[in-house]
């Protein structure tokens, strides 16, 4: 090929690529009537879902992205803080002015997400893409779309001459998936004083749930349970697997799981689950409407509360502590019987469980001296918050204007985010977020991630309202 013809070729090749990047790009039907505020909202989405931001390349780049827009937008350099512990894994930390010495609040969110392969999706996850209604892309629900929320109202905000009465802090930060100390950890030991706050509102705690396109629920978190991981191992002299022998490894082990299996830990509930039944109740129908309200009853209603748990795995995760083998692993040679085997329990503790009672719950489950259970890891005890008149007054009212009839319900998370680090270093922290998710399709962490495009807008202009309200 002749070197002409080659470099008509490369230049087409070019060509066609920008244009079809340009076209995934564009906003679907509709765009035109977007306001200045969504656009702005919109190009920010885009810039953060394009930039990658995985644990091996870290956040530093998105940060520096929005620290960018947030100069342009007039905040003062010495208002905005690039800082962490590495060159890659720098968290965002910029500060609005307000005019009184009321303490400050602090809204946060995390900049990292979950890798994602090309190969496992559709489409390329990390160029924003918008088709049939959604924005798709890795981060696109967790939780790009409220990085982007609160950046572009704080822009907005800030070109309407807007003053709060107390400063408004905002961190981006990182590796909340992978839950290393580069983040809010690293924020709360090394730089607390560009943190510091009477309260925080995590953006990815609460939100809303519809279900098959009607909104149902507005979720206030107070709470998470309680992460804790623990190796449960068998050992054994072994021997050769042609003469088998009655204590094997992997049957005790085994054996042990299998009455784990079987066990429920006993049903608590506390202000952030019982307001949850008796608000959700309302919302539901049948036999779960009738047992949401027969738990409320002292004692507890033991069939109710045992046909609830039954009828929803999310449900009986929000009555109950829970320990769940996650990883097996036994023998070391096909010929030989096992001298080992183990395996990996998950639990989540309700808040006011403890360690000590998981253990010995296990050990009484278990039922053989010959499993040892160790801890992996820390436990990062995490209090509920105590629920807040104006946190809630502020998102009923905007819920009732803008999604008239939807119950608004505090709830106690049953994953984990950095709000437990919070909660742990003194802050209150309330979950709030104004973006709808289908409760049927939830794709954070997994393909095809996307959010929808009405709900991505309808949350930014109820972000937009709730800083104005809570910070005035």
């Amino acid at each position: 090929m002749s070197r002409t013809v080659s470099s008509l070729v490369r230049s087409l090749v070019v060509l066609l690529f920008g244009v079809s990047h340009a076209l995934l790009a564009q906003p679907g039907e509709g765009a035109k009537a977007l306001t200045a505020h969504q656009t702005l909202a919109r190009d920010i989405f885009r810039e953060l879902v394009e930039i990658k931001t995985t644990v091996t390349i870290g956040s530093t780049k998105a940060a520096e992205a929005m620290a960018a827009r947030l100069k342009s937008a007039g905040f003062a350099d010495s208002d905005i803080s690039l800082v962490g512990p590495r060159p890659q894994n720098m968290n965002l930390v910029v500060r609005y002015r307000g005019k009184s010495s009321l303490r400050p609040i602090l809204f946060f969110g995390h900049l990292d997400v979950v890798e994602a392969l090309r190969q496992d999706w559709s489409v390329d996850p990390f160029v924003f893409l918008e088709r049939d209604g959604f924005f798709y892309g890795r981060g696109s629900s967790d939780m790009k779309d409220e990085d982007a929320t609160i950046v572009a109202n704080l822009i907005r905000l800030k070109r309407e001459g807007y003053t709060p009465k107390r400063d408004i802090i905002v961190a981006l930060t990182e590796h909340e998936e992978t839950g290393d100390a580069n983040g809010i950890q690293w924020l709360i030991t090394n730089r607390r004083d560009l943190i510091d706050a009477e309260f925080a509102i995590n953006l990815e705690g609460g939100g809303g749930e519809s279900k098959s396109g009607n909104p149902i629920l507005m979720k206030i978190q107070t709470g998470e349970k309680v992460y804790l991981d623990f190796q449960l191992e068998v050992k054994n002299k072994g021997g050769h697997s042609s003469r088998p022998v009655k204590d094997n490894a992997i049957y005790r082990l085994a054996a042990g799981l299998n009455r784990l299996a079987e066990y429920e830990f006993p049903i608590r509930l506390n202000e952030t689950t019982r307001t949850f039944f008796e608000r959700a109740a309302g919302n539901a129908t049948g036999q779960d409407a009738a047992d949401m309200l027969a738990i409320l009853k002292s004692p507890i209603d033991t069939a109710a509360s045992n046909r609830l748990a039954a009828s929803s795995p999310y449900f009986n995760a929000l009555l109950r502590t829970t320990c769940v083998a996650t990883m097996l692993s036994g023998g070391h040679a096909n010929n030989a019987l096992p001298q080992s085997a183990r395996a990996v329990v998950n639990c989540r503790m309700l808040p006011e469980d403890s360690r000590e009672n998981v253990v010995a719950t296990l050990t009484r489950v278990l039922a053989d001296s010959g499993i040892t259970i160790s801890q992996i890891g820390n436990m990062d005890v995490s209090p509920l918050s105590p629920i807040r008149r104006e946190v809630f007054e502020n998102v009923e009212k905007l819920t009732a204007t803008m999604w008239p009839g939807v119950v608004v319900t505090p709830v106690m998370s049953t994953g984990a985010s950095d709000g437990r680090f919070l909660r742990k270093a003194g802050f209150p922290v309330y979950g709030v977020s104004g973006i709808f998710a289908d409760m049927d399709d939830i794709r954070a962490h997994g393909r095809d991630e996307r959010i929808g495009v009405k709900d991505f807008y309808t949350g930014v202009e109820f972000m937009y309202r709730f800083i104005k309200a809570i910070a005035s």
